[in-house]
């Protein structure tokens, strides 16, 4: 295993807590941000461009990412205008497809043309890799990120579909891979190993950093140690019954 010190990938911060989300922008290791409609609700948001726009009041020499929320593709493309407005350092997320399953690549491509940088989520197949890369060709700079973690939690490897979409990639340089969705710390060396140049991962997982390269002996003896002090906490008792000589 390699130390953080010596990552070649970008580690984006994943989240929607205000607190959270400045206190991971203060670190030199974060590279970026990224949030959610879904990490945005679990986080109690009721306002979406007054959460943005506090955010952004704090955070602007980072890219951050900001999703649209329509299922409409016209509506979709206002509300990418709309959100790229709100500072140079906004990457605009949309869905590589609507709810319906209709591919979103004709409004990826306006979105381009129209110099928008984006970050084009929720991809899975190489067929959409490639599809969505075509489409943002002729843009400016651009994430694709793919939800790794999920074709994981399918019980596929995503490790084949990452290396692949690494090197498709390589033609396009203003374009740049993302591992989204991460389950465990793991991930990130082993998405810096194949050269995927951004990695997400929320602040719960960010915050598991300090045990990177730790003694697996003393790391065993902390865990038997939490165990018998949960134990002591608990209260628990077993009465012990002595078994009598033969």
């Amino acid at each position: 295993m390699t130390s953080l010190e010596s990552l070649r990938i970008k580690i984006f911060a994943d989240g929607a807590d205000r607190a959270g989300m400045r206190e991971m922008a203060a670190q030199p290791y974060i590279a970026g941000l990224t949030t959610n409609p879904t990490l945005m609700r679990k986080a109690g948001v009721t306002d979406y461009r007054a959460f943005a726009l506090d955010v952004l009041a704090d955070i602007r020499d980072k890219p951050i990412s900001f999703e649209v929320f329509s299922d409409d593709f016209n509506e979709m493309e206002a509300q990418a205008h709309e959100i790229a407005s709100w500072g140079a350092n906004v990457f605009v997320k949309v869905p590589v497809t609507n709810t319906r399953g209709a591919p979103a690549t004709q409004l990826i491509r306006r979105l381009a043309a129209a110099g928008i940088k984006q970050n084009v989520t929720a991809v899975m197949t190489p067929a959409q890799v490639g599809e969505v890369s075509a489409a943002l060709a002729r843009g400016p700079e651009s994430y694709i990120s793919v939800f790794a973690g999920r074709v994981a939690d399918t019980g596929r490897d995503p490790l084949p579909l990452m290396g692949a979409a690494v090197d498709f990639l390589k033609r396009y340089p203003n374009q740049k891979l993302i591992w989204a969705s991460p389950r465990e710390l793991l991930n990130i060396f082993q998405a810096d190993a194949i050269g995927c140049h951004i990695i997400t991962v929320t602040h719960d997982l960010l915050r598991k950093l300090d045990q990177v390269g730790k003694n697996l002996n003393e790391f065993s003896l902390e865990t038997v140690r939490m165990f018998h002090d949960d134990a002591q906490r608990a209260g628990f008792t077993l009465a012990a019954r002595l078994r009598k000589a033969a």
